[in-house]
């Protein structure tokens, strides 16, 4: 067996890797080797691979065999390359030592600069170079990285000491300090180093290196990198790689510099060279923000051969690679190198435009663009802005530079910690701050924005903000911070908690807490949700075409703000929702606590003409698409007075005793409410109240019919245990729709379905599906019931699940594919046997979610419903799902990484090939399912058996059967047909997709008269 490689080198234009290899090179090797092939100026050296990082955690931090001579045969030939020895006191080869995961994890591990310097290596550097100032900068730079990175020593003790050398000297710049000031300098950081770690600064090169090297890959698990992976749900990677890389010195003098360029606008997506750069510095005064750097522009004056050279390289790479470029490089006296390129994280508004853009270019085609975009990218292209009136009326404090759209309000604190201390106790923060770091990562993820003083928009803050959509200032000069709890914004004096607001598009920073409003869709969303409505339209599987987005809306102005942004419909109009309104509220509190039929009857009578108005205006809104409306479902106690002054209102307006009153709420108190008396069984219990609501909506829809309004209206029937439930209720539905609809003089199709959120109604989904016109999973209990999680108490131990890897996501997030997403895979298979053609939705909170939309289209689902706000999103993440699992080749690369390498995709999608099985509409088509149905149909007609099921089988499917196509037919006639092939021919399942008769069936859903006729079981009820 070949023994494994650990370490590839790169160099004099050739290496041993390439792009293609970044889960074991990490993003950053996978690049520098893919450069280096492409004759990019980089400087040489290795990577140790990803693989190293996961077998030093699994062996508990002790490397592989064989590591430590793979190391020294790389050093030996990066030594050769270089003609310089690591260490060497005359002419010192140096390196640093750099984290690379296969995702980007911006600053949140650790880096080593100048590794190699020494008491004697700084000498030999010195005289080497000519520039004594350079080599000790470049000394004190390592012993203070070194010292914080690998020996523990916190970099302020550092500071402190940097501080105090330019106070003595009255300057204000690194660079006004001269090579003795520098050398003094050294020696405080040494006695810093022993005082603090009470070790002695390490001389030796080689310890210095394996120091590095430990120091990287013991930063995959740090606090900060952790917690980043979690926030952005990075999953599934080996660990980061370690990148050792000679030196190039930008530090070098006033012809020498640094800088961080992309080849767009980061922030707005627009083809322009953006950037910015220091000289006379090394890379980490650039991200860290503590000068403020030159824009990349004026490099073309200053520098015109660089910036030439630098523009030709950023069009190759973009070119190249097929997407925006990050890139990092360094110019040693007058000599370009490029130090890193990535794909360009970016704000929303740069995703879509870049998208079309690049499409418009040539560059990629319409498909790989949507897999550019993540749902993040959208979400954030929906965030507020400061109402236009506000800010015309309101001053500007101060103004820095626009580092991340989207205007936010907050109250001011100045620490990570205290970030995450307000937001714990419910309230908006804004951090205020000279600049940020990794450490920070903990308070930014809270902050509704991040202010601060120093910076470009390549430094931390910036380029963190950007990725997680936070809307942010950099560089505001005029933000200082006093150091007792104050902080002057423009000359104005604020203190911890007073609140600001600033708009992270414009820069500005104003007082006080502003009104924001939600954006409108601009032209270039639109444009690029359409190419998502297109692919997600054009999807084929099986039988089922297209696959919807629709909403969850309860009003009319959530059903046209739906509509607004795209939704094909309503998948979830919760009517309870509509009770909580005073006016209907007083009444329907009065029908529960009513002692009579009669008494409830009356009371309902008064809500009726309430909800009347509430359907007709939701029907009107969505003007023609489909409405799903799921009748009453919550506990009856959920609406009763719950304060003695509401008790007394109520026993006023019914004419009831107070405490008699009391007694009758306190009969309705349940020990496990969501497990009681709810969904169905309230209309079990007392049939009229949803007879109301269904007249209810009977009434809105020919109203409607009357005003040439086009509806389509879909009842729902929730909780459900058994079809012997819905074989109760739906004759009563059916008879309100046909009295309605024959006093009105109108024809107004309407198709009764229900919402399978039981567990064994998911398991019984064939015999559901004979009363079922629809099914719609109700995610949120399913899961509750299926995991025995309470979704209000979860909060309790949920995030230690997840924190030790008990469970690898929320599951009231994203779906349980393994468990909540068995069950529904069962009863799409059961539910589509019997009607091949049956429409399954999903509307608990999952149809938001991208991974769980992604299964849902696996799955099979017709369309996934979600909030008004994250139509948007789910518009997206659905064409994603079909561009995932068509197999297309997409031209641009990166076709199934929206943003993330492929291990880094979609949380909870780890067996595709499970799921991409399961895609096809029914279970029918496996094998096994096959056998199911083929071995008792023969054994029924051939073995004694044969009374046993004849008989029945002749009542239970033969007589229904041919009623359900005759007369149901017209109403519902795809699904009785399908039923009818099912149960009667071995050969059903072939026959129910490829016979026309079948296909003419499919296509006359309610389309006559409405759906009010039950269909037949074709097997017993149970």
């Amino acid at each position: 067996m070949a023994k494994q490689k650990n370490v590839y080198f790169f160099g004099n234009g050739k290496a041993e890797g390439d792009a293609k290899m970044r889960l074991v090179l990490g993003g950053k090797g996978a690049n520098l080797a893919e450069m280096t092939n492409l004759g990019i100026p980089v400087p040489p050296g290795f990577t140790i691979s990803t693989d190293v990082c996961a077998a030093y955690y699994e062996n508990k931090n002790k490397y592989p065999a064989g590591l430590k001579e793979e190391v020294e045969a790389g050093l030996k030939k990066l030594e050769a390359t270089m003609k310089k020895k690591l260490g060497d006191p005359n002419d010192p080869l140096l390196v640093s030592v750099r984290s690379g995961a296969a995702a980007s994890l911006p600053g949140m591990m650790d880096t080593i600069l100048n590794l190699g310097m020494s008491d004697k290596a700084v000498v030999g550097l010195s005289n080497k170079t000519k520039n004594p100032r350079f080599a000790w900068d470049a000394y004190r730079r390592f012993i203070q990285m070194y010292g914080d990175v690998v020996m523990g020593v916190d970099h302020d003790h550092f500071e402190e000491a940097l501080s105090s050398a330019k106070k003595n000297k009255n300057i204000e710049l690194d660079t006004d300090l001269t090579a003795s000031d520098l050398e003094k300098l050294v020696d405080e950081y040494k006695k810093i180093v022993k005082k603090h770690s009470g070790k002695d600064f390490p001389q030796n090169p080689m310890d210095q290196l394996w120091g590095s090297i430990n120091a990287v890959f013991g930063s995959w698990m740090n606090e900060r990198a952790v917690k980043y992976r979690q926030i952005e749900n990075i999953k599934g990677l080996k660990g980061t790689a370690v990148n050792v890389q000679s030196m190039v010195y930008g530090n070098f003098g006033d012809d020498s510099g640094t800088g961080v360029c992309f080849s767009r606008d980061p922030s707005t997506g627009v083809n322009e060279f953006y950037g910015e750069y220091l000289m006379n510095a090394q890379g980490e005064d650039v991200v860290a923000g503590i000068r403020t750097p030159e824009r990349i522009s004026t490099l073309e004056k200053k520098n015109p051969a660089i910036y030439k050279q630098l523009i030709g390289i950023k069009n190759r790479l973009e070119k190249h690679f097929k997407d925006m470029q990050d890139m990092e490089f360094t110019v040693q006296q007058g000599i370009l190198y490029i130090l890193q390129t990535r794909n360009g994280k970016r704000a929303g508004t740069a995703a879509v435009k870049c998208a079309i853009d690049m499409v418009n270019e040539g560059l990629i085609d319409k498909n790989a663009a949507i897999m550019r975009v993540t749902p993040g990218h959208l979400d954030q292209l929906l965030h507020p802005m400061i109402d236009v009136k506000a800010q015309k009326e309101a001053k500007v404090l101060t103004k820095g530079l626009n580092a991340s759209p989207g205007a936010a309000s907050g109250r001011i604190v100045y620490t990570a910690k205290e970030a995450e201390s307000w937001h714990a106790r419910g309230e908006k923060v804004m951090m205020v701050r000279k600049e940020t770091s990794p450490e920070d990562i903990g308070g930014m993820v809270v902050a509704q924005g991040i202010l601060t003083s120093t910076g470009g928009m390549t430094s931390h803050a910036a380029v963190v903000a950007r990725g997680m959509g936070t809307p942010c200032i950099v560089g505001a000069k005029n933000v200082l911070l006093m150091g007792d709890g104050t902080v002057d914004i423009g000359g104005k004096t604020f203190k911890e908690g007073d609140w600001i607001t600033i708009d992270g598009s414009s820069g500005e920073v104003y007082e006080g807490k502003m009104p924001l409003v939600a954006p409108a869709i601009s032209k270039e969303m639109e444009t690029f949700l359409k190419w998502c409505d297109d692919v997600r339209k054009g999807a084929v599987r099986g039988r089922i075409k297209g696959f919807d987005v629709r909403t969850n809306a309860d009003q009319p102005e959530d059903a046209k703000r739906a509509f607004d942004f795209g939704a094909q419909g309503i998948g979830l109009c919760r009517t309870e929702h509509m009770f909580f309104e005073k006016e209907k509220l007083v009444h329907f509190r009065a029908m529960i606590l009513s002692e009579t039929e009669e008494e409830r009857k009356e009371q309902l009578k008064k809500i009726l003409p309430l909800q009347q108005k509430d359907f007709f205006g939701i029907f009107k809104a969505m003007d023609g698409r489909p409405v799903t409306i799921r009748l009453l479902d919550p506990p009856l106690h959920e609406f009763v007075p719950h304060s003695q002054e509401e008790v007394a209102e109520l026993a006023s307006h019914i004419g009831m005793d107070v405490n008699k009153l009391n007694t009758k709420i306190g009969t309705l108190v349940e020990s496990n409410p969501m497990l009681g008396h709810r969904g169905c069984r309230l209309a079990i219990t007392y049939p009229e109240i949803y007879d109301m609501q269904v007249e209810a909506i009977a009434l809105a829809a020919a109203e409607c019919a009357k005003q040439k309004i086009p509806v389509h209206p879909e009842i729902m029937i929730p909780l459900i245990v058994t079809p012997r439930e819905l074989k109760f209720l739906r004759p009563n539905a059916e008879k309100v729709l046909e009295r309605v609809f024959k006093a009105a003089g109108v024809n107004v199709p309407v198709t009764i379905g229900t919402m399978i959120e039981v567990p064994r109604a998911a398991i019984r989904a064939g015999t559901v599906a004979d009363y079922a016109d629809f099914f719609s999973f109700g995610t949120n209990d399913l899961t509750q019931m299926t995991f025995g999680f309470s979704r209000d108490d979860v909060a309790s131990f949920l995030p230690i699940y997840l924190e030790k890897g008990i469970l690898d996501d929320e599951p009231f997030q994203t779906i349980d594919q393994n468990g909540v997403g068995g069950l529904i895979e069962h009863a799409i298979g059961e539910g589509r046997m019997k009607k091949p053609d049956l429409k399954i939705g999903i509307c608990g909170e999952h149809g938001g979610d991208p991974a769980s939309i992604e299964f849902c289209y696996r799955a099979g689902f017709s369309y996934v419903s979600c909030s008004p706000f994250r139509v948007p999103l789910a518009r997206l993440a659905g064409a994603q799902a079909v561009i995932k699992n068509t197999g297309k080749n997409i031209k641009g690369g990166d076709a199934a990484k929206p943003g993330k390498p492929a291990t880094a995709k979609v949380k909870g999608s780890k067996k595709p090939s499970k799921g991409d099985k399961k895609m096809a509409v029914t279970s029918a088509k496996k094998p096994a399912a096959k056998k199911a149905v083929k071995k008792p149909a023969k054994k029924a007609v051939k073995k004694p058996a044969k009374k046993a099921v004849k008989k029945p089988a002749k009542k239970a499917v033969k007589k229904p059967a041919k009623k359900a196509v005759k007369k149901p037919a017209k109403k519902a006639g795809a699904k009785k047909a399908g039923a009818k092939k099912a149960v009667k021919k071995p050969a059903a399942k072939k026959k129910a997709a490829k016979k026309p008769a079948a296909k003419k069936a499919a296509k006359k859903p309610a389309a006559k008269k409405p759906a009010v006729k039950k269909a037949a079981p074709a097997s017993p009820v149970m």
